[in-house]
């Protein structure tokens, strides 16, 4: 089926909140989100990403009060750990029960490759009401703000503040942005690499 989606992008990402295109899913249940929020954040998967992403930041030393060395990895991996699961609950469970907002992306999955990319950025200011209807996207916009803001917990003196939680927020956005055109994008990209074989 053109535009079928799977649980994992690359077999490394986790994928539970993406829809196929053209297929018609129930509302979800606050319960629903909260269980959609806990696989996308405790995916064996998710672990494997996490630790690509820890070591990203490790090696660009983007923290250096989190020193160097065994330890210091460990470090950057927990928080961004927290990060991705509170990102999670927060713009997946959290906040789209409280808007009553659908939390998953609905693939276009057809019309140019410009309208699909269009389409997926554009999911992170547009998303469906739980009765279907379009809506402003609070969960991703105000659920982006509350992990950023979550993060002046963990982090050290010097990543916290305003200005900090700002360029945080900014980031956990734009990745919601690229990680929406992934999702428009890998049924493509997976029957392609499954054509080769």
């Amino acid at each position: 089926m053109p535009g079928e989606q799977t649980n994992r992008i690359m077999w490394v990402v986790p994928n539970f909140a993406a829809v196929s295109a053209g297929e018609q899913l129930p509302a979800m249940s606050a319960h629903d989100k909260f269980v959609l929020a806990s696989h996308d954040s405790l995916d064996y998967t998710g672990f494997t990403w996490t630790a690509i992403l820890a070591a990203q930041t490790y090696a660009s030393n983007s923290d250096p009060e989190l020193g160097r060395g065994a330890a210091a990895y460990g470090r950057y991996f927990w928080r961004t750990f927290v990060d991705g699961v509170s990102g999670s609950y927060f713009t997946e469970a959290i906040v789209p029960s409280i808007t009553r907002e659908d939390p998953r992306y609905y693939t276009l999955g057809h019309g140019s490759f410009f309208r699909r990319m269009g389409y997926s950025l554009s999911r992170v200011a547009v998303t469906k009401t739980d009765s279907g209807a379009s809506s402003f996207n609070w969960s991703e916009v105000a659920g982006n703000a509350c992990a950023a803001a979550l993060s002046n917990a963990y982090y050290p003196a010097q990543e916290r503040g305003l200005h900090q939680t700002v360029r945080d927020w900014g980031a956990q956005v734009e990745s919601a942005a690229l990680n929406n055109v992934a999702k428009e994008f890998w049924p493509d990209i997976r029957r392609k690499i499954l054509r080769r074989k």
